[in-house]
């Protein structure tokens, strides 16, 4: 099934839009490798440049700083076909990045908030180190979250359910790529 669609890509890269916790990195690089293309995590990218953390970022210059670098990272990356990137969950806040977003393919990985809170919670170490998810209570701070960043999500190409396995992720995106892929001259 696949083999068909890789010609249909023409090398464009696909960034992975959605909540913390959806699982953007885990199926990022299980889609890279189905794909045969490179991968990225913008936020492992942004801790490489700076030698911080997220959370660091986050606490001594302030969210505002942390999204003009997240900014730079992807206009650097998005240069670059053949790619999967992980995005953070906030980079769809800009429309400066919007343009960015759309030298690829945007899918957005969704999830239920109560499944989000599983699987965060299922690390406390990554629970840790998301600076907005810092209260007692993180399902209602998500939930606040999630409202006001709805409207950015439903902007991507593809909204792709995240339940199940990396595979079984990979397998519905893979079915739902040719409804918004033009077909290749070569097929």
């Amino acid at each position: 099934m696949l083999n068909h669609l890789i010609p249909d890509l023409k090398g464009v890269s696909i960034f992975l839009v959605g909540m913390m916790g959806v699982g953007k990195t885990t199926v990022g690089k299980r889609l890279a490798q189905f794909l045969n293309y490179g991968f990225c995590d913008t936020d492992s990218l942004i801790e490489a440049v700076t030698h911080q953390s997220i959370k660091q970022i986050f606490t001594e210059q302030g969210e505002e700083h942390f999204r003009s670098i997240e900014q730079m990272v992807l206009v650097q990356v998005s240069a670059y076909p053949r790619l999967v990137v992980a995005t953070g969950g906030g980079i769809v806040l800009r429309s400066e990045n919007w343009a960015h977003l759309h030298h690829g393919l945007v899918v957005w990985l969704d999830l239920d908030m109560a499944s989000i809170v599983t699987r965060l919670q299922a690390d406390p170490e990554q629970m840790h180190q998301r600076p907005l998810l810092q209260s007692a209570d993180p399902l209602p701070v998500l939930h606040k979250i999630y409202q006001n960043r709805l409207p950015y999500y439903a902007q991507a190409d593809i909204h792709l359910d995240a339940r199940g396995t990396p595979e079984e992720i990979c397998e519905r995106l893979f079915s739902l790529l040719p409804k918004v892929l033009k077909p290749s001259l070569n097929s």
